[in-house]
């Protein structure tokens, strides 16, 4: 199914993230994983990208065994890095042979080590050209990225709307935003692009913190931001694996709640391949949706 009618008919959803495993080890290890939060009823899962050679093909491998084997909803994440246009379209029709109806179309990190992205000889420089061949020759369902607290390499608020504007123009059917954990920069985010005239979904990307260390290195390289609050209290617990993973499913089911509440039309989870964290925190939302019957308050003396 579509995931532009997953977000008509199933309002909130939930939706997790992985990536390739480089052994064919690790992809038995995921399709466990997955099979294991497939009784969560997510509204789809989605594959990351690697670009070149076996590991590109992975990708397209592991999404394929997953819509196949365990009949869920695959989103394929494909980057314009390493890339030529034709070795790109093969790429497609090699979903397209599979069934695989939704893309998410990205433009790529730079090469590990530099900072500057650089096109591949034949290949595209920004994401928007991605999703406007796809747009031109493809029957998919695309979507985009975006960053509530701009992309790492943008000049400015402006520009980045600027290369939202232009992917959603070419094409994007929804958005997918990088990780945050104050949730005022994805409603000033959301506010920002509907000024615009923007008016596709918005879906946020929730990573439901595990490891103090790892998370310091993630949103170094996406341009996230910690709260002070939630920085101070992970420090506290720095020592304390188990106490870390607590704090950060309870501050994402929190996060969540609020979204989910204020119109968010679902939460797309990144997992790192792991399911404990995301299922406690789905788990949650799922049994909140019951209703909890309270107890009068007492009366004071």
């Amino acid at each position: 199914m579509r995931i532009t009618e997953r977000l008509r008919t199933r309002t909130p959803f939930f939706s997790f993230e992985f990536f390739p495993p480089k052994t064919d080890a690790g992809v038995v290890s995921l399709m466990q994983t997955v099979a294991a939060l497939k009784s969560l009823d997510p509204a789809y899962v989605s594959v990351t990208y690697g670009a070149g050679g076996s590991t590109r093909m992975r990708t397209v491998d592991v999404a394929k065994r997953i819509q196949n084997e365990l009949a869920i909803d695959v989103l394929a994440h494909i980057t314009c890095t390493g890339s030529s246009v034709d070795e790109l379209r093969d790429v497609f029709r090699e979903l397209e042979a599979a069934k695989i109806g939704n893309v998410l179309a990205l433009r790529g990190d730079p090469p590990k080590g530099s900072d500057t992205f650089v096109a591949h000889t034949g290949g595209f420089r920004h994401a928007s050209d991605l999703v406007g061949l796809l747009e031109r020759e493809f029957d998919f369902c695309v979507g985009a990225a975006c960053y509530p607290e701009k992309h790492p390499e943008a000049g400015s608020f402006h520009a980045d709307l600027d290369a939202v504007e232009r992917k959603v123009a070419a094409g994007a059917r929804f958005l997918i935003t990088q990780l945050f954990f104050d949730n005022a920069h994805y409603f000033d985010f959301v506010a920002r692009v509907r000024a615009r005239g923007i008016t596709v979904p918005v879906i946020p990307g929730i990573m439901p913190i595990t490891n103090y260390e790892q998370i310091d290195r993630f949103t170094a390289m996406c341009g996230a931001t910690i709260p002070a609050g939630l920085r101070s209290e992970l420090e506290l617990r720095r020592g304390e694996p188990e106490a870390v993973a607590e704090l950060g499913v309870a501050f994402a089911t929190l996060q969540c709640v609020e979204l989910l509440d204020a119109g968010a039309p679902g939460i797309h989870f990144y997992t790192l391949n792991k399911s404990p964290a995301t299922r406690a925190v789905v788990s949650a939302l799922q049994a909140s949706r019951f209703g909890v019957r309270r107890a009068p308050a007492r009366q004071s003396a």
